[in-house]
């Protein structure tokens, strides 16, 4: 993989600082810190491109993390079986058709000292496949005229086009945690149309921090947002509009409403953090507010102390057992043998309704009592 360094104009956040050109240069206000679910979606990837490259017969070391669960398990199989299976189908038509893991592209000839690294690349005559891996399940991410996938695309391009002879490219996100795998596919005339009159302009502007603050769906991760006046002003208004409403609200209102609540939730809460982590950590007093200590919860200081302390004392019925996990228990029948002795016994129960965008590619579910509709899942 490539050394874990970053662009200042990085594929990944392009939807951002090319909708908010200064907000990159602002975001250099801010250090770097990587949050838990960062830290779980490099961990999912890293195990991602193991597998890929095993089922490839390329030699691979498998990663471990902190992050290691049934759940990674199950669904970097899944993100592996894709790709082989988008493998298969190119080369059912394109016989030598290659695949490319981890692939570092320079994308400095549209955006200034820029690089990024794509997932997966699958090449054959007359098509560029993209797939790009997501772990996060808190924002539905779609590839039509995702920016990221274009620029990856882009880059990759300037490696192959020169030897073959492209005529479109396909873009896929593969977010196996919201049910979601979505494919864009463009031509490379168009592709090319949109790096020269959006692109580049965008991205001369962001670089040199100029142009304008512009708040929008695009502020969720930007580490300038819990600062960003733009961004306030917007929210304010927002929440005065929104919260001074009658106290019956009509259908219309609240569908209104609602596709706007999680990121203004999550404004209030990063405003939140941020004066809590200033209070405590650098002394900052806020007028009418005050850190005290949370809730906590007893825990032992030390387990082997407790278990020695309790056995003296002849208590002995002081342990519980439980099943190995679903994964270790396949990888020690192995998948067959797991399928025949405890296929039967399997099950996967429905997930705990949401309530979602119709634009969000899972079923929708119906019922039919509203006094149950409302009644919260155990």
């Amino acid at each position: 993989m490539p050394p874990n360094t970053h662009a200042f104009l990085p594929p990944s956040s392009a939807d951002r600082w090319m909708h908010c050109t200064r907000s990159a240069r602002l975001e250099q206000e801010f250090g770097e810190k990587e949050s838990c679910a960062a830290a779980e979606g490099t961990a999912a990837h890293a195990l991602c491109e193991h597998k890929v490259k095993k089922a490839l017969k390329q030699r691979s070391i498998r990663p471990v993390s902190s992050y290691d669960s049934d759940e990674m398990e199950e669904l970097t199989d899944a993100y592996r079986d894709y790709v082989l299976e988008q493998l298969m189908l190119e080369r059912q038509s394109c016989p030598d058709a290659q695949i490319f893991i981890e692939t570092r592209l320079d994308l400095t000839a549209y955006v200034p000292g820029s690089f990024g690294t794509c997932d997966c690349l699958i090449v054959s005559d007359s098509k560029l496949h993209i797939i790009d891996f997501k772990y996060g399940q808190g924002v539905l991410v779609e590839a039509e005229d995702n920016p990221q996938m274009k620029l990856y695309a882009l880059g990759a391009l300037d490696i192959y086009d020169g030897l073959y002879d492209f005529k479109e490219v396909a873009m896929t996100i593969f977010q196996p945690r919201r049910d979601n795998v979505s494919t864009y596919t463009e031509s490379v005339e168009v592709l090319r149309q949109w790096a020269e009159e959006e692109l580049k302009p965008k991205a001369k502007l962001a670089n040199a921090g100029e142009g304008e603050f512009c708040s929008g769906d695009w502020c969720l991760f930007c580490k300038a947002a819990v600062k960003c006046r733009a961004r306030a002003q917007a929210k304010l208004e927002l929440a005065k509009q929104e919260f001074s409403l009658p106290p019956t609200l009509t259908d219309e209102e609240i569908a209104d409403i609602l596709p706007k609540l999680p990121d203004l939730t999550k404004w209030a809460n990063d405003i939140m953090a941020y004066a809590t982590d200033a209070a405590l950590n650098h002394g900052k007093q806020w007028k009418g507010f005050k850190v005290v200590e949370g809730r906590s919860v007893r825990r032992y200081s030390d387990e082997d102390a407790v278990i020695k302390a309790a056995k003296t004392s002849g208590y002995t019925d002081i342990f519980k057992t439980s099943l190995i996990t679903l994964t270790e228990m396949e990888k020690l029948m192995g998948k067959k043998k797991f399928n025949e002795i405890l296929g039967g016994l399997i099950i996967k129960p429905p997930g705990r309704p949401a309530l979602v965008p119709d634009t969000d590619k899972r079923t929708a579910i119906t019922g039919n009592d509203p006094k149950t509709e409302f009644t919260e899942v155990k």
